[in-house]
């Protein structure tokens, strides 16, 4: 009762104060809880949290946006249930030597053997369980066009997405979760700190006034980092057999750095071309080569 009783103190202090209802990830409160975990701790910690000037809050997403989300998240897990379906399929065939070619496209191979009853490579038990598997990757990769369907009739319908996707290594996909993820970039003081909340920058150990960078942070939205990643992967590739010399940084990093190197520096650069965009409310323009 006594912790209660602090508790409701504590939120009537922070209903004096006058602040409106915000969110704050939790780790950011839980440095302010002293000592034992209980709701009174909780709610003075909560309320020393809320009034601190440098406090990051976290941007309430609509219905709509939440939908799109949700619809992304479905088609990823779906994805991955498929990816292993297709490694146990080509691993139980193996074990017989029937080995296809790495990629979704060549699994149909698989699936021709594994429906064509007169093949006796494979006995009658161990087709019988390839078929249940690929009876669930035929339903799998249905419900995945199906997804993506509505995700293209979503971002056909939106500006910001539409808007998005002008951006190379950006496709309907990645503009539907971004424009679904960043509700409100004035949120972000610049696209550094977009970049910094998808994970795309380098983790600091500084002291002393000694800049010391490691590896990037890969903290925030993995799903955004991943999706901006491969598009990065997806426009070197273009690159290197098309030739950027309409992309004078581009063709300067690749000639430098590893592919997967250059990869993360390109989606860190979309990642502020994202910002500007959104903040700007503009288009992306292609750089004037001199």
């Amino acid at each position: 009762m006594e912790a209660c009783a602090t508790a409701h103190h504590w939120a009537r202090q922070l209903f004096e104060l006058g602040h409106e209802v915000k969110l704050m990830p939790p780790h950011y409160v839980k440095p302010y809880v002293k000592r034992n975990k209980n709701d009174a701790a909780d709610a003075e910690a909560i309320c020393e949290a809320v009034t601190r000037p440098t406090m990051r809050f976290v941007s309430v997403k609509n219905m709509e946006q939440q939908s799109v989300l949700m619809l992304h998240r479905t088609r990823d897990l779906m994805v991955r249930q498929r990816t292993m379906l297709i490694n146990a399929i080509r691993a139980h065939m193996a074990e017989f030597g029937i080995v296809a070619p790495v990629g979704v496209p060549h699994v149909k191979k698989l699936l021709s053997i594994i429906d064509d009853t007169d093949d006796g490579r494979l006995p009658v038990v161990a087709r019988s369980c390839l078929e249940s598997l690929a009876r669930q990757f035929v339903y799998l990769n249905e419900e995945i066009s199906a997804a993506e369907k509505q995700i293209h009739a979503w971002h056909r319908t939106s500006e910001v997405s539409r808007r998005l996707e002008t951006i190379p290594g950006i496709g309907p996909i990645s503009a539907s979760a971004l424009a679904a993820s960043i509700t409100d970039p004035e949120v972000f003081k610049n696209g550094r700190e977009l970049a910094a909340w998808i994970g795309l920058v380098p983790r600091q150990n500084s002291t002393g006034g000694k800049q010391r960078l490691g590896k990037i942070s890969k903290q925030g939205d993995r799903y955004l980092r991943w999706l901006l990643v491969a598009g990065a992967m997806s426009v070197i590739r273009q690159a290197k057999r098309r030739g950027s010399s309409n992309h004078p940084w581009l063709a300067d990093i690749i000639t430098r750095k590893p592919a997967k190197l250059a990869a993360v520096a390109l989606a860190n650069k979309n990642a502020r071309i994202v910002w500007a965009l959104l903040k700007q409310g503009e288009t992306y323009q292609n750089p004037v080569t001199v």
